[in-house]
């Protein structure tokens, strides 16, 4: 259900930003830190809540603060459990601080 929800998320998140022209930011309120989960609550402008990772840069903030990012992917291949997944980063660059949403998809299973 988590996996599904993180690739949802990302695919939702990687269409809004392929619809956007590529120049303009991307842009968030940070809303707090869940810190059972270890996770920044951002509020995008173009999709619900997310919880992203702080990659880098100062861990306090302020909520309601506005940030603009620019966004890019990275993807790897990688054995999860005996099992060939692709991890896909969307990476967040907001000038100090810098966020990851990780998604993982397993490949089909042979017959």
């Amino acid at each position: 259900m988590r996996r599904a929800l993180i690739g949802g998320t990302l695919l939702l998140l990687c269409g809004a930003i392929s619809a956007r022209s590529k120049n303009d930011p991307l842009v968030f309120v940070f809303l707090g830190v869940d810190h059972q989960h270890d996770i920044a609550i951002l509020r995008p402008m173009i999709a619900p809540d997310i919880g992203v990772q702080l990659d880098s840069g100062p861990r306090e903030m302020k909520p309601g603060v506005v940030l603009r990012c620019k966004a890019s992917v990275r993807e790897h291949d990688a054995i999860v459990e005996t099992q060939i997944a692709k991890i896909s980063d969307l990476l967040l660059d907001c000038g100090e601080q810098k966020f990851i949403v990780k998604s993982i998809e397993f490949s089909p299973r042979a017959k």
